[in-house]
């Protein structure tokens, strides 16, 4: 088992930035590789960002890329999500997630992840 706590979240004016944070516990952090996925009212999950367990591979969703950074650090066992030049759109509840890195090579599909955290919000007022 793993558990998974977000923080960082709040309100911040379009153009603003924020930096997410999840700190997992449980079983060996470097196991997992690690997402970020987003949830905005009405809508669907979206994905994000994702990290190898080793953070040479990174991730990103069309809609974030040279805007949003993954990375991690497996030694405070804690992944962020490095949000710059944020946009209305961006308003969300933002989700981290783990999945094995034995299951699967390092995946965008949330289906794929076996732990979640709560969620944080996130609201980029315009």
């Amino acid at each position: 088992q793993v558990q998974l706590v977000e923080s960082g979240g709040g309100l911040v004016q379009a153009g603003g930035s924020l930096r997410l944070s999840c700190a997992a516990s449980g079983r060996t952090f470097s196991y997992y590789h690690m997402g970020w996925f987003r949830q905005a009212p009405g809508k669907e999950r979206e994905f994000v960002a994702a990290i190898s367990w080793n953070s040479g591979r990174t991730l990103y969703g069309d809609s974030v890329k040279g805007r949003f950074t993954i990375s991690r650090d497996n030694a405070k066992n804690t992944v962020y999500l490095q949000m710059i030049s944020l946009k209305p759109e961006d308003t969300a509840v933002y989700y981290c997630a783990a999945h094995s890195r034995v299951s699967f090579q390092l995946s965008i599909a949330g289906k794929n992840y076996e732990y979640w955290g709560q969620g944080t919000q996130v609201t980029v007022s315009s």
